[in-house]
């Protein structure tokens, strides 16, 4: 019997998850009028889409692992900042420091600080084009969220 690769171990995990989020968003109980959008609908696209893709995580092929570690832009070069516990840590500091900001700063520009922030740290140098994917994610995000479905973001240091 072949033994699972990281990706198929991976992807059935998260198939399991996704078919427990299913399950519980098949409880959400409809609206007795009719609508075209119900509160149910997009948690069971969601844990579709998460079934969706863990299937496809688990077909996937892995990388031979000397490719990615010639690739890779540390490669041999295992310092403190790029192991991977130090980036777990980095990251999860940045994203409660992003929770701090949220309200006082705004969602905007604590959204792109902390996308153009962790894109630096793993390696991303190109810094207009950084800007200028992570900037309209968010601001299309922001629209979306606050002008078409009505949800408050904050504000904060920008006038709108």
């Amino acid at each position: 019997m072949n033994k699972l690769n990281i990706n198929q171990k991976i992807g059935i995990i998260l198939a399991l998850v996704s078919l427990g989020y299913l399950w519980m968003a098949f409880q959400i109980p409809g609206f007795s009028l009719p609508r075209p959008v119900d509160s149910d609908t997009f948690p069971k696209v969601l844990g579709g889409a998460l079934l969706i893709l863990s299937i496809l995580l688990f077909l996937e092929a892995p990388a031979h692992r000397e490719q990615d570690e010639e690739d890779s832009p540390a490669a041999g070069d295992d310092t403190l900042w790029t192991s991977p516990r130090m980036r777990v840590a980095v990251t999860s500091a940045a994203i409660v420091g992003y929770a701090f900001a949220l309200q006082p700063v705004g969602f905007v520009v604590t959204s792109i600080l902390l996308c153009c922030g962790l894109a630096y740290y793993y390696g991303y140098r190109n810094h207009k084009v950084n800007l200028l994917a992570s900037g309209g994610v968010v601001l299309a995000l922001y629209v979306m969220m606050s002008y078409v479905m009505d949800v408050y973001l904050p504000t904060g240091i920008l006038p709108f």
